[in-house]
Order: structure tokens, then sequence, then C-alpha cells
């Protein structure tokens, strides 16, 4: 009696737009006022959620911890606050609407004015340099100067170039949704410079957004355009205070026809490991060829300078059982465990990972976290949580493989280059099978590395020893390959039945096959391991990018080599992938 007296009295003397809804949600008295949130008559026996968006439990809560709660209605945005009226399970809920209208405008128009920052760099500057002729690069820099001051000026940002393959912009959140909507164009409209040349155009754009200070988006910019270009560039990364977000990748990173880089490597490598009292050496969990071999050449320019060196197999499936085998028989490696390693590392160790970057990945991260000093040769675009703070990092995305990078750094690190046939045999291997056999992402660098690995003693009929697989695969591989369902969008997925160790080596192989089939541009190929979670391998010819779309599922890779590992079923990650692709 006395609580339905009150809800009359608040609803008849409101001064503001008020309604009281009972326990289950239902509107049971409103102000005359209620008609600015509502523009029709009746709400009383109306559902709130249905009249407001707003969940019973959050009105609820917003009630017991004296929270504000959001809502837009007939343009107008208003402040929600609740109160109970009586007590226990059958009290009413009292919300008043507070007109905030103007407040929301005005912080609309402050954050649209909020300055961030993007700085641009010219991928392949110096390559465009180095293959045009004098007349052909001066005009070609001018091109892609108007371009960029071109694109700012339609922004309204302010263009600073700084250097000549620098540049740096100002511009407001109101201009940078302008580039989100539009797909920043500009990385398009660079590629369709022409150069003359068998390479484009390619910028990597790192934005800087949500900072405090402009020095804190400037801070963000530097971070997006390293994360750019670890990826291989072509891109533009937006970092904000919460996370990062990509747009484009559409082309290979270019390679480099100066070895330099890996001559400065060696030479850092080598003095890092002749400072340190121990050298492990690791890859990714269930390592592959690449990863395997890599780690023996990195084991290779150790013990050149006469250190300990020590290489982490905690676990491997039948793909490297063989090579495994062969090392072991040899003797001359030291293959340990994770626990042996912690026990014999100390502050002036030296973790040297091969094939990776990323914390969830690598063999062992609590070694890494132990050791002071770490080293990381990858070949795999640079994803947000690679591992931080270390001392010397190559990361080429243009490489086809570690081994690869690896096999450059032995030639310049090893005074004599002495390697063994068997080192040679490992490195070579890692290379095959990262380009399925030189047919995918294979540069004049990876056939002069593997010229380089043939005069050292690699012998191709050994290595194809490597690649074998045993019949059981064989079938397996095969029924996947039958049972490929094909898209008209040049898509092909399989699936391969039941849980196998070797399900990363099959689903690579069958997806490798798919693409041998005309009118395929990209496959997919799902199955379950022997921990009963799903492994996705992902092939593309290049005009799908299989990196970003296998990135949204927590993997990564290539531009057209990638894969991940799933908790869900086959069946349901490849329709999720099929949603990913059509949505674009």
């Amino acid at each position: 009696m006395y609580v339905g007296r009150v809800e009359k009295l608040l609803a008849f003397y409101s001064a503001m737009p008020m309604c009281v809804i009972n326990s289950q949600g239902k509107v049971t008295r409103a102000s005359h006022k209620i008609v600015e949130v509502f523009k029709y008559d009746g709400i009383v026996d109306g559902d709130i959620f249905a009249l407001t968006g707003l969940k019973l439990p959050d009105i609820i809560n917003a009630a017991e911890q004296d929270t504000a709660l959001y809502i837009k209605r007939n343009d107008k945005n208003f402040k929600v606050v609740a109160g109970f009226i009586g007590e226990g399970e059958m009290a009413s809920i009292a919300m008043y609407f507070i007109d905030n209208t103007s407040f929301e405008t005005l912080k609309d128009i402050y954050n649209e004015e909020k300055e961030c920052m993007a700085i641009i760099n010219v991928d392949n500057y110096d390559e465009l340099v180095s293959s045009a002729g004098d007349t052909r690069t001066s005009e070609i820099s001018t091109e892609i100067d108007k371009l960029i001051r071109g694109w700012g000026k339609k922004l309204d940002a302010a263009v600073i170039r700084y250097r000549d393959h620098l540049y740096e912009m100002i511009l407001t959140n109101k201009s940078f949704k302008v580039l989100v909507n539009n797909k920043f164009s500009i990385l398009d409209d660079a590629r369709n410079i022409e150069t003359e040349t068998d390479f484009p155009v390619t910028l990597s754009i790192g934005i800087g957004i949500g900072g405090k200070t402009p020095a804190e988006c400037d801070s963000y910019a530097e971070e997006a355009l390293d994360l750019a270009l670890g990826r291989g560039g072509d891109q533009a990364v937006v970092k904000n205070v919460k996370n990062f977000e990509y747009y484009g990748g559409k082309t290979q990173g270019v390679e480099k026809g100066f070895k330099g880089k890996s001559r400065i490597i060696a030479h850092a490598l080598k003095t890092l490991m002749s400072q340190s009292s121990k050298i492990f050496i690791m890859g990714h969990k269930n390592p592959d060829l690449d990863s395997f071999g890599a780690a023996l050449g990195i084991n290779r320019v150790a013990r050149s300078i006469g250190k300990d060196s020590y290489i982490l197999l905690n676990s491997y499936n039948d793909a490297l059982a063989d090579i495994v085998a062969d090392a072991k028989e040899i003797g001359e490696y030291e293959f340990i465990s994770t626990e042996r390693a912690l026990s014999l590392a100390d502050e002036n160790a030296l973790t040297v990972i091969v094939d990776t970057h990323r914390p969830s990945l690598v063999e062992a991260y609590e070694l890494v976290e132990k050791c002071a000093r770490t080293v990381i040769i990858d070949h795999h675009r640079r994803s947000e949580d690679a591992i931080s703070n270390t001392i010397l990092s190559y990361m080429e995305t243009y490489a086809s493989s570690s081994s690869e990078l690896v096999t450059e750094v032995v030639q310049y690190a090893c005074e004599k280059r002495v390697i063994s046939k068997f080192e040679a045999d490992a490195l070579l291997a890692g290379i095959m099978v990262d380009t399925n056999r030189f047919a995918v992402k294979a540069g004049v660098r990876t056939f002069e590395a593997a010229s380089w690995l043939k005069r050292n003693g690699a012998d191709l009929e050994k290595v194809r020893r490597y690649f074998q697989s045993d019949s059981e695969n064989f079938k397996v591989r095969a029924a996947c390959i039958a049972n490929a369902d094909f898209y008209d969008n040049g898509i092909a997925m399989s699936i391969c039945p039941g849980e196998n160790q070797n399900s990363q080596i099959v689903n690579s192989q069958v997806a490798d096959e798919l693409l041998t089939i005309k009118g395929v541009k990209a496959s997919f190929v799902a199955g379950k391991n022997e921990h009963g979670r799903t492994v996705v391998s992902a092939r593309s010819l290049g005009d799908i990018n299989v990196q970003i779309i296998m990135e949204k599922f927590g993997g990564g890779g290539h531009l057209n080599t990638a894969g991940a590992q799933v908790d869900c079923s086959p069946e349901e990650i490849l329709e999720l992938i099929r949603q990913t692709i059509d949505e674009g």
C-alpha cells in the first residue's frame, strides 16, 4: 500500500521522464514527461527490454551499484539512473531518463577533432632506386610524394616528409574514420604506380590513436609501423590503447638483393655467443624440418667458436623421426629436454629461437624467461604478441624459410665455412619443406642458399627420403583429396577423418596438392591431432591472403601459407572460414 503510493507520487510529480518497473521488468507507472523518451503512448504494461534494449539484470545491477546506463531514442541520448522502491525480491525500480544529448554531441565533436598520428614508410624505396634509371627514379619519387600529399590533403592532414622513404601525417579521428571506411585505398593506389620493375610500390602505415597526448599517439604509431614492417609491409596497422587492427597485406615482401644484413647479423650473433656461457637453441612446438634444420645450422655456428650448445627437443612427430635418428646416430649434437635446459641455464646463457617468435608456440618459453638474452631468427610475419626484449632479432618475411636465413648466417659466421654434409642436408630439407620443393615463395636468394648447400655436400636423394610418408598417411591423404569440396569462388576445402598425430603434416600436404587443381585459388584442410585439437592448414596462390584469415582464428603464417589450431570441430572451423571469406 505504502509502496504503491510512493510510486504514484513519484510518477505524478517527477520533473523529468521516469517510469517504474516491477520485478518482472514490466512498466507499472510512467510520468507524463515520458513522451520525451518514447513518442508513443501506452508504455504501461510494456516490457522494459523491448522499450529500451536494457536487460533487467543490468538495470538491477545499476540500481545496486549506483551506476548509470545509457540509451539512444528519438535522436536523443539519455542517461538512465535506477533506484529501488521498497525492499526484497518484489521491490520495484524507478528509472529516470536524463537528456544528455548536448553533452554527448560535444563529446563526439571533441573525439572527432582529437589528433592521431600516422607514419608512412615506402617499403621498397631502395630497391626502386637501384632498379630504375636516374630519370625514372626521380619520376617515381615524385609520383609517390604526390600520392601521399594528395591523400593527406583530402583528409585535411598535415604531411611531413623527413626522409626519402618516410612521412609523418597528423590527422583527426574524423579523418581516420574515413580511412577505415575506404579500407586504406591508398595501399592499392600505391601499387598502381608504374615502376617499370618487376615489383610494385608498397607502403607500410602505422597509426597511433587514442593516446592522452600527441607524444603517446606518436609512440603508438611507431609501434604500429614496426609491426606492419615485421609482417611484410604493404599494409596499415592501427594501435590504440587496447589493441592492434590490420588492413591490407596483399603482396609478398620484396626480396632484398643486398646481403649486408645477413653479414651484420652473423657478426652480431657470433659476438653474443662468444660472450655467453652456454647457448640453447630451440624452435616451435611440434617442430618441422625447417625448424630442425635451422636449429642445426645455429648449433654449427656455436660449435665453430668452441661454445657449448644444446638443442631443445621435447617431442616430435613421424615426419621428423628419420632426420632425428640420423642426427643421434652421428652423435655430435646434444638434444635435451626443457627440464634439463632449465637446470643448466644461468644468467649468462643465450637462447636462440628459430622459426617462431610467439611465446605460445616456442618450445620452452620458461627458458626464455630464465635467460636474460634472447635471439630470434624467423621468416614469419610478425604478430602483436611477439616475444619482447630480444637482444637481436632477424625477422625477414621475404625469406622462404628460417633455414634459408640461417644458411646465409652460417656462410658469414663460420670463417672456414665448415658445415657437415648432414647439416647441409637438414638445411636444404628445411628450405624444401617450406617452399613445397621450390614451388612456392622461392626467390633468387632461396636458390643461392640451396646452391651453396649443394656445393657443401647436400644430397637431394637423401633429402627426398626425409619427405617419404608411410602407407597409412598416404591413404589418408588420398582420401582427403578425393573427398574435397570445391566452391565457385576458387576455394577448396577438405576434412581429414579421425585423430592423427601427423595431422599437421597430412593437412599441409593435402592443402598443397589441392592447389594443383585447375581453378583452385586457395585451399583449407582441417583435421584433429592426437590431442583432440583441430589443426588447419591454409594455402593460396596469392589472390587470397590466407595469413590474415588464419590470424582471425589465433594462427598466422604468410600470404600464401598459413595455419592455426582451434578447439572447435573441423566442420565448424571450415564453415567459419567460409563465412570470413564471404564477408570479404
